[in-house]
């Protein structure tokens, strides 16, 4: 590997980024302590917040304790280990690259309700159309190759989502795996699938347990066709 690369502005620029994305991430109660994660791709190379930034560091990451590391999954830069879930990270960086460079696995607090009752979130917002709806898929243990494939495999046929912002899928009790264009529409993504998850629990709240949201899930979808046939 040319250090070059891993010394380059721009490397330099992401590893503060991804430490920043990842505070604002646990402030804004989008993953929490007990973990997620987060890597963009520069290059040839992949910039992650390194193991435990949640449990030991409270996300309270510099940009030196952000891991520079090749798709192999070598650290070529700064200290400590790897995610844990790394595995899905460098499968969608290999598989999606062509597509989109930033991922992001979330413990987001309404996502998570989705996540515990193993249940797909439809979209009950504009804003969450293009997203379509975020799959539940099987379950496979956390940190697991296994996983990794599970998530890629519910990805593959939404390349065209990914190039314009972002795809992602539900892991059942465990949380959401996405990837993005770029970082920062992977972090739009999360607080978009999360404040479409707080909508529809809130809804379920209010309306005691009757799914008035599929109505509006219909009256959504006919008001956007109105619209495109004008």
């Amino acid at each position: 590997m040319n250090r070059h690369k891993v010394t380059d502005t721009a490397v330099q620029q992401m590893r503060a980024r991804v430490a920043e994305l990842g505070r604002l991430m646990f402030d804004r109660h989008l993953t929490d302590a007990a973990g997620g994660n987060i890597s963009a791709r520069v290059g040839d190379v992949v910039c992650m917040s390194p193991r435990f930034s949640g449990s030991r560091r409270q996300w309270h990451l510099s940009p030196d304790d952000v891991l520079v590391v090749d798709l192999e999954g070598n650290v070529l830069e700064g200290t400590g280990g790897t995610s844990r879930e790394s595995n899905v990270h460098f499968k969608l960086h290999r598989e999606f690259g062509a597509y989109g460079t930033g991922v992001i696995h979330a413990h987001a607090r309404n996502v998570l309700v989705f996540a515990a009752m193993g249940l797909s979130m439809p979209p009950v917002l504009e804003a969450n159309l293009k997203f379509g709806e975020v799959k539940c898929i099987e379950y496979a243990p956390a940190h697991s190759q296994e996983l990794a494939e599970l998530v890629a495999a519910a990805l593959r046929g939404q390349e065209s989502r990914i190039v314009k912002q972002a795809a992602g899928v539900i892991a059942p009790w465990h949380g959401i795996f996405l990837i993005g264009k770029d970082i920062e529409a992977a972090f739009d993504a999360v607080e978009r699938f999360d404040t479409n998850a707080y909508c529809i629990l809130m809804a379920q709240q209010a309306l005691g347990g009757r799914d008035l949201l599929a109505e509006q899930r219909a009256a959504l979808d006919a008001a956007v066709a109105r619209w495109a046939g004008r």
